[in-house]
């Protein structure tokens, strides 16, 4: 009987640690940081949720930086994310690719080849939010025609968001391509989708 009750309290000290006191910790230290803790939502000034920092979404205008492909399904389907578990040796991955490739090429003749991989390659999530400077400077010409504009306009506006390493050496430079997509707008107008 002794050794059931010392089993019963352990149990109940246990429940207590890790299904309450850690969970209720985490959420406490996540609203130091409440803008992180609720999915870093971008918002329109009407309040309406325009999208968010960490979740690609698909752009298709010719006016916008163009998201790589997504494996997340259509339109950047977040509720299917994941890779595409496409092997390097697929002939459906090589004909994606290359169906991708020529969509990119008819829609960029101004832009000089080749063209960045990550363009025509998901993500391991199919959903990434970021692009490579490289890979967003490679559809400047296109974003500047669209909108009637300069192309180191656009560059300079791709350049103002690029975000370097982690603590200097963990990943690579990346950009946002909402936060540039939303810039654009805001410097040059709303583009009409195409």
């Amino acid at each position: 009987m002794r050794s059931f009750l010392l089993s019963l309290r352990l149990v109940l000290v246990s429940l207590l640690l890790c299904g309450l006191a850690y969970p209720l910790l985490v959420l406490a230290i996540a609203q130091l940081v409440p803008w992180r803790a609720r999915g870093s939502l971008v918002v329109d000034p009407g309040g309406g949720v325009i999208g968010s920092e960490l979740i690609g979404q698909a752009f298709r205008g010719a006016a916008y930086l163009q998201p790589r492909p997504s494996a997340a399904g259509a339109g950047y389907d977040s509720l299917a994310s994941g890779g595409s578990n496409l092997g390097p040796t697929s002939r459906k991955l090589r004909e994606r690719v290359e169906a991708e490739l020529e969509r990119l090429l008819r829609e960029n003749p101004e832009a000089k080849p080749p063209v960045p991989v990550e363009l025509v390659t998901t993500s391991g999530s199919g959903l990434d939010p970021h692009l490579s400077p490289k890979a967003a400077r490679w559809q400047a010409p296109r974003i500047a025609r669209a909108r009637g504009v300069p192309t180191w306009a656009v560059e300079a506006v791709i350049d103002e968001r690029v975000a370097r390493r982690t603590l200097g050496f963990l990943g690579e430079d990346r950009v946002n391509v909402l936060a540039v997509n939303l810039e654009l707008d805001r410097r040059f107008g709303r583009a009409s989708p195409r």
